[in-house]
């Protein structure tokens, strides 16, 4: 049986979440989304380990704007290889399909596109821990900067059909924000009102919201919730226009 993963949630910049994945049967450590190096670096060091890789989701800066420094420390860059012209320091590229590993711990990688057209996601599925960087977020969804909601809807069903207990660790600390958005797009739903009072209270005492579940997802988040395509770009342009 594998020893369970360590996963350490690094904040970087103003809200991003970089994470660290730890393997202590073979003393692997990865660095997923960095979007600056000095605090994984120094995290990782004050556990004594040594970030042999680094996986990347997509290309936006605050996700990749550490990878040089990392690449510089030994690590191995690995991310998406459609964006390989935009992501200069990739030594390893990936696309659907494609697996990674830690230790004897696999990831698969799935393509999900809209935020960008080339990101990826990382399923660890022996491990009920999914890497989902700007798609999936706590009650929400990413932008669709560069896809469609037609393109976003399918990610959220490859979503939803994962098993409750999913671990969602994404990219940024949206979830109040989020959570506000989906109080008007679903106010009977009892759900999102009790989440958000944990999430507020989280916030209020300054602690992270990330990780989520999918079971938590499935019943608050009116993005993978969405019936249709169209809805979630309903959905998406009134969140694009959310002062709440």
């Amino acid at each position: 049986m594998m020893s369970p993963l360590e996963v350490v949630r690094i904040p970087v910049l103003s809200d991003n979440y970089a994470w660290l994945i730890h393997d202590p049967a073979s003393n692997e450590t990865v660095a997923v989304d960095p979007g600056e190096a000095q605090p994984l670096l120094d995290a990782a060091a004050a556990r004594g380990w040594s970030i042999g890789q680094v996986w990347t989701t997509h290309w936006h800066p605050d996700h990749t704007g550490g990878n040089e420094a990392m690449r510089e420390a030994g690590a191995r860059i690995t991310g998406p290889g459609a964006e390989r012209a935009k992501i200069p320091t990739l030594d390893v590229e990936v696309g659907e399909g494609d697996t990674v590993r830690i230790g004897d711990h696999v990831a698969r990688v799935m393509a999900v596109p809209g935020h960008t057209q080339g990101h990826i996601a990382f399923h660890l599925a022996d491990d009920g821990i999914v890497f989902t960087g700007d798609t999936l977020f706590a009650m929400g969804c990413g932008r669709l900067f560069e896809g469609t909601p037609d393109d976003m809807y399918a990610n959220m069903l490859r979503y939803a059909a994962m098993p409750d207990s999913t671990l969602v660790y994404c990219g940024h600390e949206y979830t109040q924000s989020n959570g506000r958005f989906a109080l008007t797009a679903e106010p009977d739903n009892q759900a999102i009102v009790e989440r958000m009072r944990v999430v507020d209270d989280l916030r209020t005492r300054g602690e992270a919201t990330i990780p989520t579940t999918i079971s938590e997802e499935r019943a608050t988040n009116p993005f993978l919730r969405a019936p249709s395509a169209e809805k979630l770009g309903e959905l998406r342009r009134g969140k694009d226009g959310f002062k709440g």
